[in-house]
């Protein structure tokens, strides 16, 4: 393109010229213009509109049942919040959720991405097995371990007691209730885990890793210090993911759990769901959500900071 340009400056005298290129320079800016403008009107009818409306719901102390109660109160539903126990306990039950379903999706996904890391017609076919729990929709990955985690009519209630083994009331138990949960949602998600990581052991190059072979290293060494470090984006970005999402496990709470027994099940986004739906406060149920936006960003930024830093190969 610059080369037309260049010949149509020494073929027109320069004040044409000049005017042919910003008309040339307007058409290209009215063309981009054109083609970004629907998508970022679609921005902001679905996102920032909504995120707008939510945070000034925050300030008020809306109540569905009385409209009248649409007035500005400042920052009332965060103090509140600051001082709400069963807020602070939704939080705590969040991080057990978050801490154990990403530690647990990154080992068994990464785990069983190493062992599927080749090239055979077998591996294939087991691959796509693994990827059946995800592309579950999460009403039903939700449903199939209630059943399996209900007494009398589970297969798993049935196998512990051939064993001889103690057949608990998982989702009745305060203390199995949230490992119920946490094994529904590892079970659903390590295969995203799995496929990430397998795409990049795949992509990884070979010189790095024949070279350390010939310089002596061991399996381990290989694995410790060439692998690891190679595939360190990839294993940033898939915690991320995993971390992010698993801030919104609300179906499974809210189909195998209702957040019980008592609240050791209920998460941060389940307690927000709770105020804004069950006691129609949805002034302070936007609140919550909206403390729930920030810790979130800031979680990620952290991740990236931390994990993300630059790492060359050793």
């Amino acid at each position: 393109m610059e080369r037309i340009e260049a010949t149509r400056d020494r073929a027109l005298p320069w004040p044409a010229a000049r005017r042919a290129r910003r008309s040339w320079t307007r058409t290209r800016r009215l063309v981009f213009v054109g083609f970004v403008a629907p998508a970022v009107v679609v921005l902001v009818l679905v996102t920032v509109l909504p995120l707008l409306y939510l945070v000034v719901t925050s300030f008020t102390p809306l109540d569905l049942t009385n409209p009248a109660s649409k007035r500005w109160a400042g920052l009332t539903n965060y103090r509140q919040l600051a001082a709400d126990g069963r807020f602070w306990n939704s939080v705590w039950v969040q991080t057990q959720l978050s801490f154990w379903t990403v530690s647990l999706q990154m080992i068994i996904g990464f785990a069983i991405a190493l062992l599927l890391n080749g090239h055979l017609r077998f591996l294939e076919l087991v691959r796509a097995a693994f990827i059946v729990p995800m592309v579950l929709p999460p009403v039903v990955v939700a449903l199939i371990w209630k059943i399996l985690f209900t007494p009398d009519i589970s297969i798993l209630d049935w196998a512990l007691g051939l064993l001889g083994l103690p057949q608990p009331a998982w989702l009745a138990d305060p203390k199995l209730a949230l490992w119920a949960v946490i094994v529904a949602d590892v079970w659903e998600w390590f295969p995203f885990v799995m496929l990430m990581l397998l795409a990049a052991l795949q992509m990884l190059p070979s010189d790095p890793l024949e070279a350390a072979r010939l310089d002596g290293a061991s399996p381990w060494q290989v694995f410790r210090y060439i692998t690891v470090p190679l595939l360190k984006p990839t294993l940033v970005v898939a915690m991320l993911f995993r971390l992010i999402d698993s801030v919104k496990a609300f179906p499974h709470i809210f189909i195998m759990t209702g957040g019980g027994p008592g609240t050791t099940t209920e998460v941060t986004n389940f307690y927000a769901y709770l105020q804004g739906f069950s006691y129609t406060y949805v002034g302070y149920s936007s609140a919550i959500i909206v403390v729930m936006l920030l810790a979130t960003f800031v979680m990620s930024l952290g991740v990236l900071r931390v994990a993300g830093r630059e790492h060359d190969v050793e």
